[in-house]
Formats: C-alpha cells, structure tokens, sequence
C-alpha cells in the first residue's frame, strides 16, 4: 500500500472522535456526526473509507449495548454496565484515533460490522 497522507489521517482522526458528539445529550449524535463525515470523504480516500465504516460500525454497536444496559437497571445490573460502556467507550475512541493519526487501521473489539 502506499503513503497514508496527513489530511486522510486527520480525517480518519476525526470520524473517530465525532463519536465523542454522543456525550452532548443529542440522541444518536455519536452515531450521526461519524456517519456524515465518513458519507462526505469516503469516495477520497481508501483510508478515510476503512476508518470511517469502522467508526461508524463501532458507535452503531455501542449504541446498541447502552440500550440493552438501560434496559438492564431493571435488574440493577444496567448501572454498572452503562458505566463501563461509557469508559471503555471513550478509551477505545482515543485508541482508534491515535492509530488514525499514525495512520494505522484500526479494528474496535466487540464490533459488529453492519456496514462492510
């Protein structure tokens, strides 16, 4: 493969971290913001495209998680687990970032890959 430029892996940077927008309040603002800004670059960049679908996959899924934990404060369970979402989600957006920046590909653990 060739050069990673350094734009491509500003943005890649950033559709990582515009999943931090889920922290504003705005329902599926962490599943949005990484969705345009990958739809806007993708067909620029083969790195940008990876990175993107990647993001985007990851909060989609984690999306899913914190429904399912929400549901769980029922059996108590759901608090805690919120939690950890919140944390390891944050920990692993700045990891993919940081490898974005190195230009690395990065894969996020427990992801399910609904776009390919």
């Amino acid at each position: 493969m060739h050069e990673i430029s350094k734009d491509d892996r500003n943005w890649a940077l950033i559709c990582h971290l515009s999943g931090l927008a889920g922290f504003t309040g705005i329902p599926f603002a962490n599943v949005i913001a990484p969705l345009i800004i990958w739809m806007m670059k993708k067909d620029q960049s083969w790195f940008v495209n990876d990175q993107g679908k990647e993001a985007v996959n990851f909060q989609i899924s984690l999306t899913i998680y914190v429904i399912i934990a929400a549901i769980l404060i029922i059996l108590l369970i759901g608090i805690p687990l919120l939690f950890v979402l919140g944390i390891g989600g944050l920990i692993l957006m700045i990891v993919a970032a940081m490898k974005a920046n190195e230009g690395v590909t990065y894969r996020y653990p427990l992801t399910i890959r609904f776009i390919k």
